[in-house]
């Protein structure tokens, strides 16, 4: 690889870095290329990408960046996960591929996360959050919870209103069949 190829996967490297919400960093190491192809489209799937990149063109981009935490987990077979959606998707991703291999391959080195380095628990603590999708739907079921609620009694206002009104009218005090109020006694003054 030459100067130029070298400073254009830098440029790359970079521009995913400042492109993504959050950078994993995995030991891809025992991986087979049909087992790399399958992560690839689990990640695509959740706006998220799996790549191999020489770790000191990767140092270089990260600290062109500002991504200094990057660095230290830059040793060994190391592949980089940008995320440019979900985080705990592309993470739980990453975990249910390792899962399915009986926790043998790609075991979490860290990543990068709001400008903070993640330590390998950390990950592990993302891929465990719901999904955005999930995180969304549970706040407009807490939303809308108390508004079904009001709606309903709302609604049982009038059906309320209507159970009433039969029962006096059931109970003949309303229409045709009322009896007759009683007649107001009359008080006569006797004067003595």
């Amino acid at each position: 690889m030459n100067r130029e190829q070298k400073a254009q996967v830098i440029q790359e490297v970079a521009g995913s870095l400042r492109e993504s919400q959050a950078v994993f960093a995995v030991d891809y190491r025992g991986i087979s290329v049909a087992q790399a192809a399958e992560l690839r489209t689990a990640l695509r799937a959740n706006d998220a990408s799996f790549t191999v990149v020489k770790n000191t063109l990767a140092e270089l981009a990260a600290g062109e960046v500002g991504a200094d935490g990057l660095k230290p987990l830059l040793k060994g077979p190391t592949a980089m996960t940008f995320v440019r959606g979900d985080a705990a998707a592309a993470a739980k991703a990453l975990r249910d591929f390792r899962r399915s291999t009986q926790n043998t391959l790609l075991e979490f080195k860290g990543g990068w996360m709001d400008g903070q380095a993640l330590s390998p628990e950390d990950v592990d603590a993302i891929a465990q959050l719901p999904s955005k999708e999930v995180l969304i739907g549970r706040l407009v079921g807490m939303i809308a919870s108390p508004l079904t609620g009001l709606a309903t009694a709302l609604n049982n206002l009038p059906a309320g209103l209507a159970r009433q009104l039969q029962a006096i009218v059931d109970q003949g005090l309303l229409g045709g069949d009322a009896p007759a109020p009683a007649p107001a006694s009359a008080s006569t003054d006797t004067e003595e």
